[in-house]
């Protein structure tokens, strides 16, 4: 995996840009962000948090509207208020097929969805590509990520997040691998997708309680407006699986936040927070 260094200041720590030749999806930049102590102590290990849209996360030159998610500022402000002790973050880069590849395939290819099927397959251009997308994660990439860098490889310690639909499919990445992840945050989680039948579904194939974080939030303006009855019928199925606000589960509303990467920055500590809280590193 050919790797070129993109430096940041020494305060928010190193970028580091890879260009994947995948098996399963196609090829796709892989941006991997290092905290500042990662090249002073040769000896520590972070947890890592997968996350997708990864061109929108630290550099505004070439996020959708000009605004990132201020990733590294965000960890390296939590690591400077000892809320968390740090962590690696691996930005995956959408493409054209970011629609097929962030829709979770399963819910829709049961028998009694296939009119949704045809629907989402009419609208995209094609079915459903999440199986593909979360087998290159786990069977590729994260290998390669924990021969690359210094991680805390174990489950425990292995996190997933995104937007929109990017939520979508980091959800969809807890029910199909929880094995390998132990958290996932779901931000602006867009549920209209599919409806009440993607939220019952997701809601009721929730790995089990106990072993994973989850969060979610959501705002009240632009297309956020339209979230708050999916995400209480998914609270209420959350609740049904065992899962305590508050400690293994946090659903926040963000009153006049909109569905954009200004609005998510603003609010990105929370689920980083959440996920990473006792994460500590060796």
């Amino acid at each position: 995996m050919a790797a070129t260094a993109i430096a940041f200041s020494d305060r928010t720590g190193l970028l580091y840009r890879h260009h994947v030749a995948a098996q399963s999806i196609a090829p796709r930049f892989v941006d991997v962000w290092c905290p500042p102590a990662y090249e002073f102590n040769q000896h520590a290990r972070y947890p890592v948090i997968y996350m997708h849209d990864g061109q929108n996360l630290f550099d505004p030159a070439i996020s959708y509207a000009r605004v990132d998610w201020g990733i590294d500022e965000a960890i390296t402000h939590l690591i400077d208020t000892n809320a968390i002790s740090g962590a690696i973050v691996v930005g995956i880069w959408n493409t054209a097929l970011r629609q097929r590849e962030y829709m979770p395939n399963k819910p829709l290819a049961l028998p009694q969805h296939e009119p949704a099927l045809m629907q989402f397959c009419e609208q995209a251009n094609g079915a459903p590509l999440s199986d593909q997308y979360l087998a290159f994660i786990t069977n590729e990439l994260k290998p390669l990520i924990d021969t690359t860098y210094r991680t805390l490889p174990d489950r425990e310690h292995t996190f997933v997040m995104g937007s929109s639909r990017g939520a979508l499919i980091s959800l969809y990445a807890l029910i199909e691998y929880p094995h390998v992840f132990a958290g996932a945050g779901c931000v602006s989680t867009h549920w209209p997708a599919g409806g009440n039948m993607l939220v019952d579904w997701m809601g009721g194939n929730l790995p089990q309680a106990g072993q994973q974080r989850l969060y979610f939030d959501y705002g009240t303006k632009t297309l956020d407006a339209t979230y708050e009855p999916y995400q209480q019928r998914m609270d209420g199925l959350v609740q049904q699986a065992g899962y305590r606000q508050g400690q293994d589960w946090l659903t926040k509303k963000f009153v006049g936040a909109e569905h954009n990467e200004r609005a998510w920055r603003a609010r990105v500590e929370q689920p980083l927070a959440f996920l990473l809280d006792n994460q500590g590193h060796g």
